[in-house]
């Protein structure tokens, strides 16, 4: 990998990690346009996993505020529990948070709930999302209008009336659960995860900023695992463009961060839904011409 390829790849994934158009979808695309590695499927997926720490730091950034909050609120909470027995009694009526817990400790536990499917099913089927499989053109491109029709019914039946104080163990495992999505090419982790707030009534803020809290986790331990077996697969000399990529994904996934949460105050999902039906189709067209391939072989 040269630096004109790590520079396209981290654009692209900066732009297309938060926003819910796939990420993967795009990275197949620009890694065969650059003609990465020769299509080695194994070393593009290190790569791609690798540029996602970039945008892994946008979300440090932006939402630094918001971790500290919660990750210090944890520790007091959980501290003051074990040593000052305090009892676990619930608040309300509907058994949503311990009243001992702060509304930043709880929404912690969510996110290690919310994180919990995927981190399960990302171990158990390891081998098939590095491999060739999930570059797949036949399978991004039906995903992307699956989750483009889902996400018409989530705009649909969602009431929209949750913020982030309301959230609840139902809103963590919904959205969890429909983040394993993401492992399937064409997905993209931001559109199943929004997808999954609003269904369990979330607005659309709020369903955005979940979606980002949660993608800590995943892309952390993805990114990691991935760092450490790209040091043993990649050429010594890609290591600083990878740096290069890593750097340009995180300020362009800043931007785009910032971007979606203001878009979605005022809008639907509608464009990203426009935009994922026209890409899909378009990709189905031209493998059924025959114009493109399904896999780089």
């Amino acid at each position: 990998m040269n630096l004109l390829q790590a520079i396209i790849l981290g654009i692209v994934q900066g732009l297309t990690e938060f926003i819910p158009i796939s990420s993967t979808a795009h990275l197949v695309f620009a890694s065969r346009f650059t003609d990465l590695y020769g299509g080695d499927a194994e070393k593009i997926t290190a790569t791609m996993a690798v540029i996602q720490l970039g945008t892994l730091g946008a979300v440090f950034v932006y939402f630094a505020s918001d971790i500290w909050g919660i990750s210090s609120a944890f520790v007091r909470d959980h501290w003051n529990l074990l040593f000052n027995r305090r009892k676990m009694r619930f608040s309300g009526t509907d058994g949503k948070r311990p009243i001992w817990m702060s509304e930043e400790s709880w929404l912690g536990w969510l996110i290690i709930l919310g994180s919990i499917p995927i981190g399960t099913v990302g171990f158990v089927f390891k081998d098939f999302i590095e491999g060739p499989g999930t570059k797949n053109l036949w399978v991004i491109a039906t995903m992307l209008i699956a989750i483009a029709l889902l996400l018409v019914i989530a705009e649909r039946v969602g009431s929209q009336r949750k913020e982030m104080r309301h959230l609840r163990i139902t809103d963590g495992l919904i959205v969890g659960f429909c983040q394993v999505l993401a492992l399937m090419p064409g997905t993209s982790r931001s559109g199943a995860t929004i997808m999954g707030g609003l269904l369990a009534g979330e607005k659309r803020e709020t369903a955005a900023r979940f979606s980002f809290l949660l993608s800590i986790p995943a892309i952390s331990a993805s990114g990691l695992l991935e760092l450490h077996k790209a040091v043993e697969i990649l050429p010594q000399e890609t290591f600083v463009p990878l740096i290069v990529g890593v750097v340009v994904s995180g300020i362009v996934g800043y931007l785009s961060i910032w971007f979606l949460l203001a878009f979605l105050r005022r809008n639907s999902t509608l464009v990203f839904v426009i935009y994922r039906l026209i890409l899909g189709v378009a990709i189905l067209v031209l493998l059924w011409q025959g114009v493109i391939d399904p896999v780089v072989n």
